[in-house]
């Protein structure tokens, strides 16, 4: 059959050959491996047949260990079984691992090897989790590129069904499972023709059935377990047989050859590396520059690791070789040596003339492994004595375990490299894979892509690698070297090296208002040296306007693309036009001819809007005018400032030596500044009412009210316009709302929500409002008035410090507003353990900490466990807490005996009278101390107050915090939440209702509404949305509200206060418009889109109080009124459910009536509850 091409990611190739031997997927979103239980979701929707003539059956479990124990029991019952997933998730897994192996099921599991959090989390990549999994008695094997993740997946699922042994078929996280490359698809044909249906219909026999019944997984005592345990070998010893004969029945069917382990290189090597995943790309591209210049050198590369198989390694050994370096990609801190080192090691130990064995580590946590560390470990073993257990990619300059980098080129000739620098969320990722596609779909050329992130949400930096050759692209590295760079954000040009690497003569394209003239004045002057020192090619296009008046809003990406394609002539334009032009009505087609029409005009856009600058001769002189340098800690100068510039990569250990255990300062964020807003909100003093509502609803506490006394007032720089306050309470002070343009990010939801007659606020381009930085700046010296209105009023709460600020969340989030509210309520005396998820990448990504401290030094105390066990990580906290207070409390008892100091006494009764009391915790706390220092205490006296001091710490009442969104608190997370809830003791829960798994990108979760589009379900949710509020009400002794700002900001913070002062636990669900929810009017409106939904029953407000029911009244408030808007209008306002009645249109009425009588029904028991006496 004719060989078919196609462009596709790692986690594609895995998925659609897994669809083929799959009859039940068990799922669980986590990063990076939701890609492929998305698709295999996406195509059991569409009807695609798998190899017995089935859809497969989808299943979105509420953990990984839920999953996996799905997965167990589907294969026991007879079906074949796939899951995907990836670090934790897989170490959630591994108790059913050991029984599926234990029972020889023929089930596989499709890993992204990830990275596992230690010191810190990190989604990247890395072997970390599959060495993790190596004792399970699953067989381990691994994929090196796209191409063999589709390749061998096949091999995976053949070699289980025939040798009864489960498979882990890994690749590396990010670098394989979301490469984009051109790869050959297999047919389904041959995998009928390859799979063995003997072993098949043997398994599904085997299977438990009362029609044959049988007992499995007994319980054996010691006289035979051991025995029993053995029994299996036989099967681990054939499978390596097994799965070279499927390698080479793939490889008769394709022309690719697989062995166990294979090997490149000299002949007569001397030198190898032994290395598995994709740095044998790297690898094999470095040795062929290597062996051109003589080098005998070679590589093995480990496809089956698990059974390990020696014979087949010393089959395909060179007898040369005399030095061997193993590369692992973990660490196994306080072994001798890392994995595939030691197994090496193990291998040859006590034969004589054994090859020298050095071990080495590389790419944690994705770091980047390049040719010139290749060549590194090759010199390192040309040394008379070899450095063993070095480093390779990292400045280990305290260990001194790291090998310098060997400076080398080694891409194919002919190769164009492409560099894009993006915006999070404006469509320039999806329109480079977009353009690998139309490349490699339409033409001969190889094509690979790769996406480099920050840990920002939309709004953070990305950077996409591109590659296009006539040749095999093995480059798995990031690009060092461009032909072609773009920038699509003019604040970049302040924040990043965009040119390092373009190469001389090379074409440089900046998205940007700047007309010629302006360009000297807005460009730095090292961008203005290296554009004429090297002959760059400069080009500008104001996309953002084009896109403006196209009515894309800031989706500048066809546009951008557009112009790519022009500039890098690596196709005919008139080709990539109509390739441009065909994919946009495939991709858009079913949202209507007015969406294709204007993605069609901003390719148009694209071809005709750029301009050529002319680059002045004198710009080879530039040089920037001598700023004043700001005095910054240390940190920030030596961590921070490099992280930002995408410089991290250049610290050396020694930054970190003194952070071992991961910690990092508060409040880092606020030294980013980074500008990239379009438009930021502009105060027009004359229109305001002085409500602070922008303030309140900000997600980044970029937009503050500030009072001002005469002094201050008259210190104010010029500009810095102010009104008379408004209030009794603020005689004599002036009022002023400032913005901060270089952290606003630019949502609008301020402007948008600004109760004025006449708009006190409205939305300017950045450019005309840089003037208000150095007044932001001002205002952060102004003292605090917080002590001058009450806290509980919506303006009162916000004349006082946010303890969370600038934070990574996307512009217009809906879940950072009400924790910037809570801690300007409670910040000081705060601790917060945090589930992963968005709340944990917003609220602590390296090197930006949003939380903060306040002029004393206090502010809340932040950590983040995990995902599934954030709310006993709390209680945790809370009983430590407690712990420590009561023996503070016998402490403060004691000394009030022995003092004899009748001021002392006082105190210590007071504290012990208000000890649980947070309105008075502070003063009471801080009376007391003071008492203490004037007291004259001696003897059994002085020793309490020694110990006092040392407690000092848990004076205060701790307000303690479990934060998250509903994939922890309604899945993952809910076992564990729903018994720190029934406990009864004092803690605080805050969920973000997004209604999907927000951070791995939308999937659905039990919060998840009826006939809401989401990952994993594709064609609409079929069940109603749980409601977890009314279960935790059931207790009858936990506090419970659900709140939507938006609707009602008073409600909300009544609700809040109650929960923090209710003495037991608390259950607050915050309604929050996610960027998932595809929100038509934009995430400028959502805080109006919390309004609508109040408004038309589809959220309900409430507070559900215990303490009422001691004074004889009803516990439950519905704070909502009788809905008077359309649900369905509503609902039809976001895409995540417009969508479905273009996708599904025989099931989207339906589903929506579902959707709707699940909400009147649920409006109708609030409103049965609140009647009850």
């Amino acid at each position: 059959m004719a060989k078919q091409m196609k462009t596709m990611d790692g986690n594609t190739a895995a998925a659609y050959v897994s669809y083929a031997f799959t009859d039940v997927a068990a799922i669980f979103p986590i990063t990076p491996s939701s890609p492929m239980a998305e698709l295999v979701d996406e195509m059991a929707a569409h009807g695609e047949k798998n190899l017995f003539g089935q859809q497969v059956k989808v299943v979105e479990m509420q953990s990984e260990g839920g999953a996996a124990g799905t997965v167990h029991g589907s294969l026991a019952a007879g079906a074949l079984t796939t899951t995907y997933t990836a670090s934790q998730g897989l170490l959630l897994m591994i108790p059913n691992m050991y029984k599926i192996a234990g029972e020889l099921l023929p089930g596989v599991f499709h890993v992204t090897a990830r990275t596992l959090a230690t010191h810190a989390l990190s989604i990247f990549g890395d072997h970390s989790d599959v060495m993790a999994a190596r004792q399970t008695g699953f067989a381990l094997l691994c994929s090196g590129s796209v191409q063999e993740s589709m390749d061998l997946a096949g091999v995976a699922h053949l070699s289980a069904i025939k040798g009864k042994v489960p498979f882990l078929h890994f690749f590396d996280g990010f670098r394989t499972s979301h490469e984009v490359q051109k790869v050959e698809v297999v047919d389904y044909e041959v995998f009928r023709k390859l799979i063995d249906m003997d072993a098949v219909q043997a398994f599904r026999k085997n299977a438990l059935n009362p029609e044959h019944p049988m007992i499995r997984g007994t319980a054996q005592n010691p006289d035979i377990f051991f025995q029993a345990r053995e029994a299996a070998n036989d099967y681990y010893q054939k499978l390596p047989a097994i799965v070279t004969e499927y390698m080479d029945k793939i490889g008769k069917e394709t022309g690719r050859s697989y062995k166990l382990f294979d090997y490149v290189g000299a002949p007569d090597a001397d030198r190898i590396i032994v290395a598995m995943g994709s740095v044998c790309e790297t690898i094999e591209e470095t040795m062929d520059v290597l062996l051109g210049q003589g080098e005998k050198v070679g590589l093995l590369k480990i496809r089956l690791y698990r059974p390990w198989a020696p014979e087949y390694l010393r089959a395909v050994m060179p007898k040369t070789v005399k030095r061997i370096a193993a590369l692992d990609r973990t660490k196994e801190p306080g072994a001798m040596g890392d994995p595939l080192y030691m197994d090496l090691k193990t291998m040859y130990y006590g034969e004589a003339d054994a090859p020298l064995i050095v071990g080495g580590r590389y790419g944690l946590g994705s770091k980047d492994t390049t040719p010139g560390q290749i060549v590194a470990v090759f010199n390192n073993l040309k040394e008379a004595e070899p450095k063993n257990q070095f480093t390779i990619g990292i400045e280990d300059d305290v260990y001194h375990s790291s090998l310098p980098t060997v400076k080398i080129a080694t891409e194919p000739e002919g190769t164009v490299r492409c560099k894009f620098w993006g915006l999070g969320s404006d469509g320039t990722v999806g329109a480079n894979k977009q353009a690998i596609k139309i490349i490699g779909d339409n033409t001969d050329l190889y094509a690979q892509g790769y996406f480099s992130y920050d840990s920002k949400k939309s709004g953070g930096v990305t950077i996409s690698h591109l590659r296009f050759g006539k040749n095999k692209i093995q480059s798995t590295y990031l690009i060092t070297e461009a032909d072609f760079v773009a920038c699509h954000n003019q604040a970049y040009v302040h924040q990043y090296n965009l040119l390092k690497g373009l190469k001389k003569g090379g074409n440089f394209v900046l998205n940007c208002i700047w007309k010629d003239d302006e360009l000297d004045a807005n460009l730095p002057a090292s961008m203005k040296r290296y554009l004429a020192e090297n002959d760059i090619q400069f080009y500008t296009i104001d996309a953002t306007a084009l896109a403006e008046e196209i009515g894309l809003g800031n989706r500048i990406n066809m546009i951008m693309q557009s112009a790519f394609f022009k500039l890098a002539k690596v196709i005919p334009m008139e080709d990539a036009v109509r390739y441009l032009k065909e994919s946009i009505e495939h991709t858009y087609g079913k949202k209507g001819e007015k969406i294709v029409k204007m993605n069609w005009a901003a390719v148009d856009a694209g071809e005709n809007g750029l301009h050529k600058v002319t680059v002045p001769a004198a710009w080879k002189d530039a040089q920037d005018e001598n700023e004043a340098k700001k005095d910054m800690p240390k940190f920030i100068k030596e961590v921070l400032v490099p992280m930002n510039r995408q410089e991290g990569d250049d610290l050396p250990v020694s930054a970190f030596k003194d952070r071992p255990d991961g910690t990092f300062p508060s409040g880092t964020a606020a030294y980013e500044k980074r500008g990239v807003a379009v438009s930021v909100p502009m105060w027009h003093a004359e229109n305001c009412i002085q409500c602070n509502q922008c303030s309140f609803v900000c997600p980044h506490a970029s937009i503050r009210p500030f009072l001002l006394n005469e002094e201050e007032a008259a210190a104010a720089p010029e500009g810095f316009t102010t009104i008379k306050a408004t209030g009794k309470e603020l005689v004599g002070l002036q009022y002023k709302i400032q913005v901060s343009p270089l952290d606003c990010l630019g949502c609008g939801n301020c402007a948008d929500i600004c109760p004025a007659k006449t708009k006190a606020l409205t939305m300017e381009p950045l450019a005309t409002q840089l003037d208000e930085a150095p007044n932001w700046e001002f205002a952060m010296t102004v003292s605090d008035k917080d002590g001058l209105m009450p806290k509980t009023t919506v303006k009162g709460s916000q004349f006082t410090q946010p303890y969370i600020e600038f934070s990574g969340a996307c512009a217009g989030c809906g879940e950072t507003p009400y924790i910037k509210v809570i801690t300007q309520l409670y910040g000081d005396r705060m601790m917060i353990a945090n589930a992963t998820g968005c709340s944990s990448i917003w609220g602590a990504s390296a090197p930006s900490m949003p939380y903060t401290t306040d002029k004393c030094g206090k502010g809340p105390s932040w950590a983040n466990s995990l995902f599934e066990d954030n709310a006993e990580y709390g209680f945790g906290m809370a009983m430590a807490v407690k712990q420590m207070r009561e023996k503070t409390r016998d402490i403060i008892a004691a000394l009030k005996d022995q003092s004899g100091d009748a001021a002392l006494n006082a105190a210590c009764e007071d504290w012990l009278v208000h000890m649980e009391d947070g309105d008075k915790t502070q003063a009471v706390s801080d009376a007391l101390m003071a008492a203490v220092k004037s007291a004259s205490l001696s003897g059994e006296a002085a020793e309490l107050a020694r110990q006092l001091e040392e407690k000092k710490d848990f004076l205060v009442k701790k307000s303690v915090w479990c934060l998250g969104g509903d994939g922890w608190a309604y899945d993952i997370g809910y076992g564990g939440l729903d018994h720190v809830l029934a406990s009864g003791e004092d803690i605080n829960v805050l969920v973000f209702d997004t209604e999907v798994y927000s951070n791995t990108g939308g999937q659905s979760s039990k919060s998840t509404p009826t006939a809401a589009i989401a990952k994993f379900a594709a064609s609409g949710k079929r069940i109603k949305k749980k409601d977890l509020g009314m279960q935790a009400a059931a207790y009858g002794y936990i506090y419970v509200a659900q709140v939507a700002m938006g609707a009602d900001k008073n409600q909300f913070l009544k609700a809040v206060r109650e929960a923090e002062a209710y003495p037991g636990p608390s259950l607050i669900i915050c309604y929050a418009p996610c960027i998932n929810h595809g929100i038509k009017q934009g995430m400028g409106k959502t805080q109006e889109n919390e309004k609508l939904a109040v408004e038309s029953g589809y959220w309900s407000l409430y507070r559900y109080n215990p303490q009422l029911k001691a004074e004889g009244k009803n516990p439950f408030v519905l704070d909502s009124k009788e809905p008077t808007g359309s649900f369905r209008s509503f609902i039809m306002d976001q895409v995540r459910y417009s969508s479905l009645a273009m996708e599904f249109p025989d099931d989207a009425e339906e589903l929506f009536r579902l959707a709707e009588e699940n909400a009147k029904e649920r409006v109708e028991g609030y409103k049965r509850m609140a009647k009850t006496e």
